[in-house]
């Protein structure tokens, strides 16, 4: 049987959106960072995306916890390639409002 991973997929495809983004646009109005460029947006949101892993940590390394582990692990990569190249619309769209109208 396999396992359904349903609750990760989903996290997977929103953690930058309801997480990452917010905490990068925090932390530019903590350093008063009005103007970041994308590049800084999108690796500052990449970093926090990145300590996700930390939480992985704590499943168990029995052959199933492997298993999501290296299948989180895909999905967060992949969720992290589409930020780098600009291709989060909510990500992009988040940026363009601090930048915009901070």
């Amino acid at each position: 049987m396999v396992a359904d991973y349903f609750e990760v997929d989903r996290l997977a495809e929103d953690i930058a959106k309801i997480y990452a983004s917010q905490l990068a646009v925090s932390m530019f109005k903590v350093n008063n960072n009005k103007r970041p460029s994308k590049e800084e947006f999108r690796g500052l949101v990449i970093d926090f995306m990145n300590q996700f892993e930390f939480s992985l940590s704590k499943f168990p390394d029995t052959e199933e916890g492997i298993k999501f582990k290296e299948y989180t692990k895909t999905l967060l990569k992949k969720e992290i390639d589409i930020v780098r190249e600009g291709k989060n619309k909510e990500v992009e769209k988040r940026y363009k409002y601090y930048t915009e109208y901070s």
